[in-house]
């Protein structure tokens, strides 16, 4: 295959590891972010530019790798150039729970109870008459309204989060003035992914399970995602029960790129409960090491809107984000940022980098350092025959890698035997 031109456009650092590696492919590459606060980020890897519009008629593919860049991805397209990334569809999809939740029911896709409010008042007096346990979820424009806020009631009846509403009402009108209170259920979650080029899913399908929050046993903060356990499968039930059906709408829409749904499934059911119509991050460069496709062949294909098979690797792959510090502060803490950044990452044998992918980083002389605000630095994924192999290869990896206070979540994948065992059960594996 022949060099291609590759345009990405992105709010924030995101997709630097895929486009380094189509790099190292010998693609040309200009990269684009919004971001203000990660000027540095990806410096010695890659050409980044100030207008992404001015690179428009030199791309021979255009990839937005975030949402809500879907009006510009459709008008794009209406001219004849090949984009991969959003749609407005898929836009709304992701960033406006309750109508990714309509959305479903409107293809014939069991969805869990649940309601979206404006009115914080409103919604306790809801919970009030219905008790129950419910997860509060942001609705808005920011990633499904901002994974960070999710909160999930413990108490039977629901008092927790009618206690939660009232104490921070006032607060969270600014922060949250939209949400979705939805019915919890007890289950695996689980998500099904898959490549669409516009008029089909290309396959086999992925399927993973993240690791959102920030501490071992899923415990702090929201990440949006720590780790993912991930493997490859030509379909499954629960597949074939969700994204499956949204195949009309997404042809529709024109949309091009990846689309996930996120599920709770248990002996009763498979519950959708949201989309991701975007690349997911570390999901792509977890990917990466599964594929065994050329990058720069496979997304060519796919803004052409090829029919074709992705040629993957049996087994497993795991993938573990690498944090320093001021990804607790979700990159508001620039004193904690300013101290971590421009730091040298240390490898104790630099020809053992295999499985290394960027996050936000910048090379200086061939040093890699931190770079950025975001404190998310590196993702180290593996691939093999199991799960236990592949989170030994994953780990062992780690022990490469020096940054200062560096920290990770050390059971990315470790509950797979429990889940595999329920999943059997159900019918779902």
């Amino acid at each position: 295959m022949e060099a291609k031109k590759f345009l990405f456009v992105s709010k924030d650092s995101l997709s630097g590891d895929l486009a380094w590696k189509l790099i190292n492919e010998g693609h040309h590459v200009r990269f684009y972010f919004q971001d203000r606060h990660s000027k540095d980020v990806y410096n010695g890897f890659i050409k980044k530019i100030k207008d992404w519009k001015a690179y428009k008629k030199w791309a021979d593919v255009i990839i937005f790798d975030d949402e809500n860049f879907g009006k510009y991805a459709n008008e794009l397209r209406r001219r004849g150039k090949l984009v991969i990334g959003g749609s407005i569809y898929t836009d709304k999809l992701e960033t406006n729970r309750r109508f990714g939740q309509r959305e479903l029911e409107k293809y014939g896709i069991k969805t869990l109870p649940g309601r979206q409010f404006n009115d914080y008042d409103k919604a306790i007096r809801f919970v009030k008459r219905r008790p129950g346990r419910y997860v509060f979820k942001p609705s808005g424009r920011n990633q499904s309204g901002d994974k960070r806020l999710i909160m999930v009631s413990q108490a039977k009846d629901g008092r927790d989060i009618v206690e939660f509403l009232k104490q921070n009402k006032d607060v969270w009108r600014k922060k949250a003035p939209t949400f979705l209170l939805q019915k919890f259920v007890n289950g695996v979650e689980i998500a099904m992914g898959a490549f669409f080029n516009g008029k089909e899913f290309i396959h086999p399908i992925n399927i993973n399970f993240e690791h959102k929050r920030i501490f071992h046993g899923n415990m702090g903060p929201m990440t949006g995602e720590a780790g993912t356990l991930m493997y490859w499968k030509n379909s499954n039930k629960i597949f074939t029960a969700t994204l499956a059906k949204m195949l009309p709408a997404l042809k529709k829409s024109k949309y091009v790129g990846y689309i996930d749904i996120n599920c709770i499934v248990n002996g009763k059911g498979i519950y959708p409960l949201e989309f991701t119509s975007r690349f997911g991050y570390p999901t792509i460069q977890i990917q990466l090491e599964g594929i065994i496709n050329k990058a720069g062949d496979w997304l060519w294909r796919l803004a052409k809107g090829e029919n074709f098979k992705l040629n993957v690797k049996k087994g497993f792959q795991v993938g573990v984000v690498i944090f320093t510090p001021p990804a607790l502060s979700e990159g508001t803490d620039r004193e904690t940022a300013g101290v971590y950044r421009d730091l040298a990452i240390n490898f104790k044998n630099k020809d053992k980098l295999r499985g290394v992918h960027l996050g936000d980083i910048k090379s200086n002389e061939g040093i890699w350092r931190v770079a950025g605000i975001s404190g998310w630095n590196l993702i180290v994924a593996g691939h093999e025959k199991t799960v236990k192999r592949a989170r030994d290869l994953v780990y062992n990896r780690i022990k490469n890698i020096q940054i200062p206070n560096m920290f990770y979540r050390e059971d990315i994948g470790g509950n797979w035997e429990v889940q595999r065992k329920k999943l059997r059960k159900w019918g779902y594996r």
